[in-house]
């Protein structure tokens, strides 16, 4: 079947959207978002609002809907992607720093070149090719180096390759928490023993996070999402995660990671009080329950 919709004039968008039953008190307003933001971005959060909208294709609107509505949506969307990102950010470079660090203590500046170290089945020479395409080894990449990586390459010469700490500040967070997956039973139990957690279950956490992050770097949808990357339900947080799918969940894990990482963390706060900015939305619909607030993880 050959694709053979036209793009639709803003003035046409905002005429289907009150044909459909949405209330648009300020043209000006809704023309000025679908025109920055966009149609098909807003629709994602208007699928609610519709009658039976899993099944439904007339898109019709539920009585009363308004464009604020779906806009308020979109907006505190919006603020929760900049909230997460915060988060991940700084259990992102703890965790670079702890596991890079502690690595090095017990077995070296350049650990990570030792196949040893990982399990049989880790694919390590596609490892050592992802440091070396990131950090510009090859002298044909040497101008995107970063300046301590071009410090070292003016140095030294042996190994070819700089120290752990300058390499894992460049690489990808997904790259580290794949790294860090497939490290031997016994170096993972050393590395997530500073976060309190089982080996695995940081593994799988740290996997869980950075979907996370990817997800809210590219402007993806956090709210009313299920959430196909799960993380591993600890034994000592196992009443809060129920249901590994919603973002309560991926909540859980941030909180617990930054209550080791910035003990004095607000995060917690930040949460509440995006959602009493933005009382029309539905924390349900996020997995979390409804006295989460006074939950013991939740508490300074």
């Amino acid at each position: 079947m050959k694709f053979t919709k036209p793009a639709i004039p803003l003035d046409d968008q905002i005429a289907l959207l009150r044909s459909r039953g949405l209330t648009i008190a300020d043209e000006g307003r809704a023309r000025h978002y679908l025109r920055f933001v966009g149609y098909y971005r807003l629709a994602g959060y208007a699928l609610p609002y519709q009658v039976n909208y899993n099944a439904d294709g007339s898109h019709r609107f539920l009585d009363g809907v308004s464009f604020e509505d779906i806009l308020d949506l979109y907006v505190f969307d919006r603020k929760l992607r900049l909230a997460v990102m915060d988060a991940v950010e700084r259990i992102e470079v703890a965790f670079r720093a702890q596991f890079s660090q502690t690595m090095s203590e017990l077995h070296g500046p350049h650990w990570f070149m030792d196949t040893v170290h990982f399990v049989p089945s880790y694919r390590h020479d596609k490892f050592i090719a992802r440091i070396k395409d990131d950090i510009g080894h090859d002298t044909s990449r040497a101008a995107m180096r970063q300046t301590f990586i071009k410090h070292y390459y003016d140095k030294y010469g042996d190994p070819g390759l700089p120290p752990s700490w300058m390499v894992f500040e460049v690489l990808s967070f997904g790259t580290v928490s794949l790294a860090f997956k497939s490290l031997t039973r016994q170096n993972q139990k050393v590395v997530a023993k500073a976060f309190g957690l089982d080996g695995a279950v940081l593994a799988s956490w740290l996997h869980a996070l950075s979907y996370l992050r990817n997800l809210a770097a590219h402007h993806q949808r956090l709210w009313n999402r299920t959430y196909t990357i799960k993380p591993i339900q600890a034994k000592q947080y196992a009443a809060e995660l129920p249901d590994t799918t919603r973002f309560y969940a991926q909540a859980v894990m941030a909180e617990v990671l930054l209550k080791v990482v910035s003990p004095d963390t607000h995060w917690a706060q930040r949460l509440a009080d995006l959602l009493a900015e933005h009382p029309r939305v539905r924390a349900d619909r996020l997995g979390f329950p409804a006295d989460w607030r006074n939950r013991p993880l939740w508490k300074p």
